[in-house]
């Protein structure tokens, strides 16, 4: 299978790249998990990774958090290089990210987990927390009313001061996006958002994706198995199979092409 160019993809508004893999492998002993990947997203758009299991998408998604590193290739985000950076310096450089299993404070309220989303951006030092310091309340401020629009932008206002453990699974997973949210990322790595949501909250998470991108100007990056959120919500896809790259365009293009298709369904199309 030949690594495909992308097709067709609708630039985005502000035509700036934000990020670009460039050529990036990763083995784990004599297995390679990636295999050579390129590929970039431009500022504003939602771009969709897919690819069946195993095809090393999640390695990817690993690799832009710094939770692994690079075998060889160059991840450049937003102009800087991101292969020499530590992982925790990830959210203060604007890249977010959601989690296959929630990692939420269950005992603490909605409210509460989207502010501690926030603990990146604060400069507030111990002493100056100690004092309470005019700085450390502006901060304390702010966080209140960004975490207010995100509850108001995801529906979470009604249950702001219930603890996140007496909420079902669909509306924690909407916690979880608001505190990724609350960091203020540049781009957002959604890993498989739509796992365990049933339909209803599939259409309203793919309409949550879009109001994400036009009203707060992120980029989104998506991991999902659920073929019609991902075709309905992206930009640009890119599909990826045993670690290599075999499609990147818009999504009637790599929903039609052979290699995908053989991928998915393991017999060429007819």
């Amino acid at each position: 299978m030949g690594e495909e160019t992308k097709q067709g993809v609708r630039p985005s508004a502000s035509g700036k790249q934000l990020l670009a893999v460039e050529k990036v492998t990763v083995r784990f002993g004599g297995i390679v998990a990636l295999d050579s990947v390129s590929f970039d997203i431009d500022d504003g758009q939602v771009c969709g990774l897919i690819g069946p299991n195993g095809a090393g998408k999640t390695t990817l998604f690993n690799c832009l958090s710094r939770l692994y590193n690079c075998n060889e290739g160059q991840i450049q985000f937003d102009g800087v290089e991101l292969t020499k950076l530590p992982c925790n310096d990830m959210a203060a450089l604007g890249i977010g990210r959601t989690f296959q299993n929630l990692a939420l404070f269950k005992t603490m309220t909605v409210r509460q987990n989207v502010m501690i989303g926030r603990h990146c951006r604060t400069r507030g030092g111990f002493l100056a927390n100690a004092l309470n310091t005019g700085a450390v309340r502006r901060e304390e401020q702010e966080t209140e009313a960004q975490a207010n629009q995100l509850l108001t932008l995801l529906d979470l206002h009604p249950v702001a001061e219930i603890p996140v453990a007496a909420l079902p699974f669909g509306t924690q997973k909407r916690v979880e996006f608001a505190r990724a949210l609350a960091a203020k990322p540049k781009l957002l790595l959604l890993d498989e958002p739509a796992a365990g949501l049933n339909h209803e909250e599939v259409s309203a998470l793919g309409d949550l994706i879009r109001a994400v991108r036009d009203k707060l100007g992120v980029t989104v990056l998506l991991v999902e198995h659920h073929m019609s959120l991902v075709m309905g919500v992206s930009d640009k896809v890119v599909a990826l199979n045993f670690g290599r790259k075999i499609a990147e365009g818009t999504p009637d293009h790599v929903r039609q092409h052979p290699d995908v298709i053989q991928a998915y369904l393991g017999a060429p199309a007819q």
